[in-house]
């Protein structure tokens, strides 16, 4: 029997070299597999962070701009509050000028409008009661013959010239808003400086 425990322990040698030789080349296959996902892991999880910091800054830039935006239009909408408040105070300068200068400046506008000196001479209420037969006799001094409507119209300031059918408005309101379209851009410049 020792030549047969001789075999079986050559043999049992032989099986535990291959097994610890099996071993050892899964052992190294797990190694480069565990290797190979670690490095793919590391590689995705580096293409995450970036994706995920793109995103981010893409979504801060996006944040910014649209804050930048929205300041621009509330800045704006404070400068177009600002130049409207300035034309209301400008028709309100206008139909509180110093009632020698009101009548002149209306006077002024009756006779750039008419046409044919004949016109009627429509006021508001106000003007005409405190202003009426002053103006009229301010309007034709210089050989025109207009007259003061009884009629009224609900206007701050300025008249209406009538003749017939055919009016021209003169009011402060349609005044300041034909200049506004000129002027809007020049006081923004004015008062934004």
């Amino acid at each position: 029997m020792k030549g047969t425990e001789k075999i079986i322990a050559h043999i049992e040698a032989d099986a535990k070299n291959q097994a610890d030789q099996l071993i050892a080349e899964a052992a190294q296959k797990c190694a480069d597999i565990k290797a190979k996902y670690e490095e793919q892991a590391s590689r995705l999880y580096g293409e995450k962070i970036r994706d995920g910091v793109k995103a981010c800054q893409a979504q801060e830039d996006g944040a910014i701009r649209i804050s930048k935006m929205e300041a621009r239009k509330s800045v704006l909408a404070v400068k177009q509050e600002m130049v409207e408040k300035s034309f209301a105070l400008a028709a309100e300068k206008i139909v509180g000028l110093p009632e020698e200068q009101y009548i002149a400046f209306l006077a002024g506008l009756a006779k750039k409008a008419s046409v044919s000196g004949d016109e009627e001479v429509i006021l508001n209420e106000r003007d005409r009661a405190a202003i009426g037969g002053k103006l009229l006799q301010a309007i034709n001094r210089d050989g025109v013959s207009m007259t003061l409507s009884d009629e009224t119209r609900d206007i701050s300031g300025g008249l209406i010239l009538r003749r017939g059918s055919v009016e021209a408005n003169c009011s402060v309101e349609l005044l300041v808003d034909l200049c506004r379209g000129e002027l809007s851009s020049r006081l923004a410049d004015i008062l934004f400086q």
